[in-house]
């Protein structure tokens, strides 16, 4: 048997494992492990319905072969338009197939934590910071993921000076990891009274969410302290030690906490995002170690990496790591992003094509 079609009846017969497993009253009443065997039988449904896919065309396939060896006429012409229809399909299949089967980052089907900064620019480089959240936010809507802020600080003249978010849905990371880096704005700003093009950047950085179990942080490794918020937000905000501060001591590697409602909230909010950091940390240094930069992760994800420019005159966005330009800005900004993620998914596979992981 085909290869590919043995690891297709694997991730089939690990799919139908699942379903079982779920339907066991005494996992029904661990919601963590829900949660987790849920969420694995997410990532194979689609192999799963290609391996059925595949199994249902051979069999059509088959069957249409048998009926041209009839006397009658017009069954035979019948079986040959079946035969050409379900052989295109095939076709059609098996290059899914050989998609499906291409190795994929680990983290491509966690959920994810964006952080938005306004940078060059003062002002605009902030209002730009809220453009790409609100342009973000529709995007993951209509992939149907949901959008929930984590910490945000305000600017004055409108936007964020910082923002960060979780973006919860499977293969949320896989469609926004290529965002990290330096977002470019070419227009006029509100505030300019001789109508000159000012250039203002935000920073993005993308963070898979990883799970406790995917990496091990031992409590000596963190110092945890807790003071005031600054900023608005009224008596409570101002009285109470809400806000945590929690440095990972090895990396160096802080995150402040203080929008959640409670001490309890921000220090939740605060481990999850220190844990995506270190692990993203880890992983650079390994690959680092190994000098082994991965080519399917397009860019470096620093924030100084000017990866794409949003030109308002021309209603124009360019990514510049794949050269590609649309004329359709207007469209972009309001988080119509899909052929942009397509053109650099199509990249990082082209790249492991070219690598030889296959």
């Amino acid at each position: 048997m085909d290869a590919r079609i043995v690891k297709l009846k694997e991730i089939n017969d690990r799919f139908e494992e699942l379903r079982k497993q779920l339907e066991d009253s005494a996992i029904v009443a661990d919601p963590k492990k829900v949660m987790q065997l849920s969420k694995e039988q997410a990532r194979l449904k689609e192999g799963r319905d290609a391996y059925l896919e595949f199994k249902q065309l051979n069999e059509d396939i088959e069957s249409a072969k048998e009926l041209l060896a009839s006397d009658d006429e017009e069954i035979k012409e019948l079986a040959k338009e079946e035969l050409a229809l379900k052989e295109a399909a095939l076709a059609k299949i098996n290059d899914k197939i050989d998609e499906l089967l291409l190795p994929k980052d680990p983290e491509d089907d966690y959920d994810c934590i964006v952080e938005i900064r306004g940078a060059a620019g003062g002002d605009e480089g902030n209002i730009f910071a809220g453009d790409l959240f609100r342009m973000y936010s529709y995007y993951a809507e209509s992939l149907g993921y949901k959008v929930q802020v984590m910490e945000a600080s305000e600017s004055e003249a409108g936007g964020y000076s910082q923002i960060t978010f979780m973006i919860k849905g499977n293969g949320a990371y896989r469609h926004f990891k290529f965002e990290s880096g330096a977002h470019r704005v070419q227009r006029v700003p509100k505030t300019e009274t001789q109508g000159r093009v000012h250039t203002s950047t935000a920073t993005v950085y993308v963070l898979p969410d990883v799970e406790e179990a995917d990496i091990e942080i031992p409590d000596s490794d963190l110092e945890i302290e807790t003071h005031r918020a600054s900023g608005a937000g009224g008596q409570h905000i101002n009285k109470t030690d809400s806000a945590v501060r929690i440095v990972h001591k090895p990396t160096g590697i802080t995150v402040n906490c203080q929008d959640g409602r409670s001490q309890m909230a921000n220090r939740e909010t605060a481990l999850r995002i220190i844990r995506a950091r270190v692990y993203e940390e880890m992983a650079r240094r390994k690959a680092e170690a190994e000098g082994a930069i991965r080519r399917s992760k397009i860019g470096t994800g620093d924030r100084s990496e000017k990866i794409r420019t949003y030109n308002y005159p021309q209603n124009r966005v360019t990514d510049h790591r794949i050269g590609l330009t649309i004329n359709q800005l207007d469209r972009i900004i309001n988080g119509k992003l899909d052929d942009i993620i397509k053109a650099l998914l199509e990249d990082e596979q082209k790249h492991k094509l070219l690598d030889g992981n296959v």
